[in-house]
């Protein structure tokens, strides 16, 4: 069962759009409300895969409702669904999954929930979340977002207050930490492999003695580096001689 939160601030809609997505078994609506604060406070509480939002909220704004939201869980599906469409450009710079106008065609919608049904389906064996690989980490920088796949990200690096994540093609700067980072990683996959940086496991190209305690890795298809301790260097050496 795929979890729905609605947040709408015309109490005839929220029951209507309910309806519809009910009609369709695999979705149950677990919140309806109309403003910011318990959208944000229900969203925390009940973890819906997918939030229908309006874009305004009793003259508060949907969009960065949204934004709030997507900060608390970057995997969630935001489908807008207003009378705007000229907010669709920036609904899309929130990483929207769809974009409903008002009013609402029950053909249309049934199209977005089929689609959700086909993503929510295509990772998850009864209650299992997603695979890592159909999964983005949404990046805030100063003036800008971005969702990077994690299949491309090769390394994280803390220094001083900005922390840079490397992928196959770019370098994305952001203030996040790497606790916070490393907590959005598939552990399989991702390593910390030294207070400073974090890796991906199968871009390992080498390992390089640096010093008597530590390695340099050396990544395939980057000339970019990063540090390991001993100690990690022991626990992916169990790892591969497994």
């Amino acid at each position: 069962m795929i979890k729905v939160m609605i947040v709408e601030d015309e109490e005839h809609i929220r029951g209507i759009l309910q309806k519809m997505i009910e009609r369709n078994g695999d979705f149950k609506v677990v919140s309806a409300c109309g403003e910011f604060a318990p959208a944000i406070s229900d969203f925390i509480r009940l973890r819906p895969e997918v939030v229908f939002m309006d874009i305004d909220l009793k003259g508060e704004s949907g969009l960065e409702c949204a934004k709030a939201i997507t900060e608390i869980d970057p995997k969630v599906k935001i489908v807008f669904a207003t009378a705007h469409s000229e907010y669709m450009a920036n609904a899309f710079e929130i990483y929207a999954f769809d974009y409903l106008v008002k009013p609402f065609d029950m053909e249309r919608l049934d199209k977005t929930l089929r689609r959700i049904a086909s993503f929510a389906g295509a990772g998850r064996t009864d209650e299992s979340q997603p695979g890592p690989g159909d999964e983005k980490l949404m990046i805030r920088g100063k003036e800008e977002i971005n969702l990077i796949d994690l299949n491309d990200i090769i390394m994280i690096e803390k220094t001083d207050s900005v922390t840079r994540i490397v992928t196959k093609d770019e370098t994305y700067l952001t203030s996040q930490s790497l606790a916070s980072l490393e907590e959005k990683l598939d552990g399989e996959s991702f390593m910390r492999s030294h207070k400073s940086y974090i890796i991906r496991i199968d871009a390992i190209r080498k390992l390089e003695v640096y010093g008597r305690w530590t390695y340099t890795v050396r990544f395939k298809g980057t000339d970019e580096t990063a540090l390991m301790t001993a100690a990690k260097y022991d626990e992916i050496k169990q790892r591969f001689d497994q």
